[in-house]
Order: structure tokens, then C-alpha cells, then sequence
């Protein structure tokens, strides 16, 4: 991808008999939100790790601005890892200062966001907190690239919609950005959404694309806490969707026979999968195909 930002070719890395990268491919460009998604162990924190030169790969190429890692590309970087990168012995304000200053930009004012907290110690704040002080100092340096693992975990709704926020307005000023999360309905603010299992980019696109075909089963009914019960027991993906409204993984006749069985009268009906609903199928998939 000419003009790409970060990019892996046929990128792998090993760890003895281990791949926790096995040759992937990816790239990140200007103004685009790439949502990394995977279970825990799929790879996603290596493959960052990669890209960043923090590590060296086994086999294939990592490229940040188009050459190899180096710490000028990394100054480019605005980078939060899950340790979130800060002294944690060291206040609000001077972990601001330091920061501010490596990146030559000694003297920035700091957002109004964190500055109520500039003389507490960040060991002594709440995590979400920590995590919110940890984005505005990879921003301080205005990053042309923001590469952010799991930046919202253990954050509230209103500081996540807030760093959701800032996300795309960098992405608006040309930015690009790759983010990992769990959060499957904050996955969808992404504009190309990437998968890996064991290691692999198993499905990409938008998150339209990633759903595909996929179905789930809805069923309706009254005694719908009694359904889920039923369903449940049986090992059947159940999920309650709104009063009287359930989501199952698995074929219809299966739902039917179940239900039945347990005596339990229910409208049945094939509907468009979710996100979640589609991610969870890839992985099994891909679980499943591993494991054969």
C-alpha cells in the first residue's frame, strides 16, 4: 500500500514452537481506524509489538512510514500499551512534562481533561483514570499514527465515548490509528475492522463485510427467562436482546427441537448476525478448524 503508515509483510514471530505471529499481512494508512480484534493469545499485542520495532521478526517485514522501526519513526508514534506506558511513582504533571519534552515539545499545555489530576501521583488513580492520562500523553506530540492496545478497558462510558472522540479527530486531521479492543460496539467507530486467531488475519474489511452472511436465530416468547434457561443448558450461544427477544447461535431446527423439548412455545425466526455475533462464529470456526 503506497503511502502506508505501518505495514506488515508475511510478518511472523516465534516464540520456540510457538507462532504468535504467523505471516501476516497489514497495513495502516493516513486517516483510517483499524479495529484489531481477537481473543486473548490471538496475537494482536505481538503484531504491534512487531510494527513498532519492539520486537524483531522471525520471517517477513515490518515497516513504519515506509522503512524499517526506528526510533524516529517511533517519534511519530503515539503508542498506549496495556501497561499504559506511564511512571506510576511520578505525578500527572511531571509524567506530561517528560513525555512532552522527549518528543521536543517541551512546554505544551496540558488538556483540560487530565489537568485536575496534575499533582496526584498516577499510581494512586483510579485505572480508568490512568488509561485516560496515558492517551492524552501519546497525543501530546500531535502522533501521525496512533497505535492503542485496549485503550478503553476498565474506562467509563462517558471517558470512552470521550476517547473515541479524540480517535477520530486525529483520524480527521490525517492520522491513522490501530486499536485493539474487546468492545465489540465500540469496534464498530472503526473504519476497517482486521480479525486474527492463532496468530492469523483471518477475515478483514468494514464490519459489514465481516458479518457477511452470518445469521443468528431470534425467538420470541413469554416465558423467555425460562427459554434462556432451556437454551443455555442445552449449550446453545443465548443472549437476551430486549423484553421477550432472544439471540441464538446454531441452526433453527436445533432452537425448535430445544424448545419444544422443554416445552416452550416461541416464534422462531433467521435474522441478520450482529458484530459480536459474527466475531464469536469466526473464532469458533476457527477454534474448531485448529483443533481437527
Amino acid at each position: 500500500m503506497a503511502g502506508a503508515l505501518a505495514q506488515a509483510v508475511r510478518l511472523s514471530r516465534r516464540f520456540g514452537s510457538l507462532r504468535a505471529v504467523d505471516s501476516t499481512d497489514l497495513t495502516v494508512g493516513a486517516g483510517e481506524v483499524v479495529g484489531l480484534l481477537g481473543a486473548n493469545g490471538a496475537g494482536k499485542t505481538t503484531l504491534i509489538r512487531l510494527l513498532l520495532g519492539l520486537l524483531e521478526p522471525s520471517d517477513g517485514t515490518a515497516a513504519l512510514f515506509g522503512a524499517p522501526p526506528s526510533v524516529s519513526g517511533r517519534r511519530r508514534v503515539g503508542y498506549v500499551p496495556q501497561t499504559l506506558g506511564l511512571y506510576t511513582d511520578l505525578t500527572v504533571a511531571e509524567n506530561w512534562s517528560f513525555t512532552a519534552a522527549s518528543f521536543g515539545n517541551a512546554g505544551a499545555a496540558m488538556p483540560g481533561g487530565v489537568a485536575a489530576w496534575r499533582g496526584e501521583l498516577v499510581g494512586d488513580l483510579p485505572l480508568g483514570t490512568q488509561r485516560e492520562v496515558a492517551f492524552a500523553v501519546a497525543l501530546s506530540h500531535r502522533p501521525e499514527l496512533l497505535v492503542l492496545d485496549e485503550p478503553t478497558s476498565g474506562v467509563g462510558p462517558l471517558a470512552r465515548a470521550r476517547l473515541w472522540e479524540q480517535i477520530r479527530q486525529a483520524a480527521d486531521r490525517g492520522a491513522g490509528a490501530l486499536v485493539t479492543t474487546h468492545n465489540l460496539e465500540e469496534a464498530q467507530e472503526c473504519d476497517r475492522l482486521v480479525v486474527m486467531a492463532d496468530g492469523r488475519i483471518v477475515v478483514s474489511g468494514t464490519a459489514a463485510e465481516v458479518i457477511g452472511d452470518r445469521t443468528a436465530i431470534e425467538v420470541r416468547c413469554a416465558d423467555w427467562a425460562r427459554a434462556f434457561a432451556v437454551l443455555d443448558r442445552a449449550g446453545l450461544g443465548v443472549q437476551v436482546h430486549g423484553q421477550g427477544v432472544l439471540r441464538v447461535a446454531g441452526q433453527a431446527a436445533a432452537v425448535g427441537e430445544t424448545l419444544a423439548t422443554g416445552g416452550i412455545e416461541a416464534v422462531i425466526s433467521e435474522v441478520r448476525a450482529n458484530l459480536e455475533e459474527a466475531f464469536v462464529a469466526i473464532v469458533s470456526q476457527q477454534a474448531a478448524g485448529s483443533a481437527a
